[in-house]
């Protein structure tokens, strides 16, 4: 039990450390590495919310956004393919199978060029709405982890539901609808959480295709405290850091049990 307190404290230490140095003045942030601020300063709150022409609760709604659709776009689209991998019969099932796991090999860095001379040629960067290459691609299908993971948990159904759902006459589709769906739902709220909390705290793609400060979300803002001659708003960059976390852990804890199914009966069945 000890072990397991200390372990804890200190994989929670920089979260704590992080929410104390909010409260600090500038120069005791430099001086003072301790929990606890010497010097109590909340307006660092308050300043860093204003830091910018933009309010700061632009850069959360645009963050909520482009995570809601996202959660959307993965949740619905993977769904599509991965029941199309564990139940239906098409050619080359198994050869395009073994090329989608492949992507898994493959860095996003590399991936980061091509798809944006890409999108360019498509016209969606730089358009009246920069989060189209953000979201279309979740639209289809592109996160071979979520559509491998929703395999594995269809794999694990019995098939024996399936052919009970033909006998009463149902369809591709209808076995879709009234069997595979209702049951995917641990999968489905694994592929909503991870989804959330990846597309939150991603940073180089909303970099690459965001320009206008309006439309920054809040990975991209928080670069904004340190300007290019090198001065720092380090305390309402931390007050901001602390904000900035609050959604992802109400959203972990609220789905936590879920999420704690899912990852279980995906990796053992199958």
């Amino acid at each position: 039990m000890l072990v397991l307190i200390a372990i804890l404290g200190i994989v929670l230490y920089p979260l704590a450390w992080m929410v104390g140095t909010s409260f600090k003045s500038q120069p005791e942030i430099a001086s003072n590495t301790g929990l606890f601020p010497q010097e109590f300063t909340p307006s660092n709150y308050p300043d860093g919310w204003n830091h910018f022409d933009v309010s700061f609760a632009r850069f959360f709604l645009n963050s909520t956004m482009v995570a809601l659709l996202t959660v959307i776009g993965n949740a619905a689209s993977c769904l599509v393919a991965a029941y199309a991998f564990a139940r239906l019969r098409f050619p080359l099932r198994g050869f395009w199978f073994a090329i989608m796991i492949g992507t898994l090999l493959l860095p996003q860095h590399v991936l980061t060029v091509p798809q944006y001379i890409l999108f360019k040629q498509f016209g969606w960067v730089g358009g009246d709405w920069p989060y189209v290459p953000l979201l279309v691609p979740q639209f289809l299908a592109t996160e071979a982890f979520f559509v491998f993971l929703m395999v594995q948990f269809m794999r694990g159904i019995p098939r024996e539901l399936d052919e009970a759902a033909k006998i009463d006459g149902a369809n591709a589709f209808g076995i879709f609808r009234y069997v595979i769906l209702p049951l995917s739902r641990p999968a489905l709220v694994t592929t909503a959480i991870f989804s959330f909390i990846w597309t939150w705290n991603e940073f180089f793609r909303q970099l690459v295709y965001l320009s206008d400060l309006k439309d920054y979300t809040l990975p991209v803002a928080m670069t904004l405290f340190i300007d290019s001659s090198g001065q720092s708003s380090i305390g309402p960059m931390f007050a901001m850091s602390v904000l900035s976390l609050l959604p992802v852990f109400l959203f972990f804890v609220a789905f936590q049990r879920m999420l704690v199914e899912g990852i279980n009966t995906s990796g053992i069945k199958g």
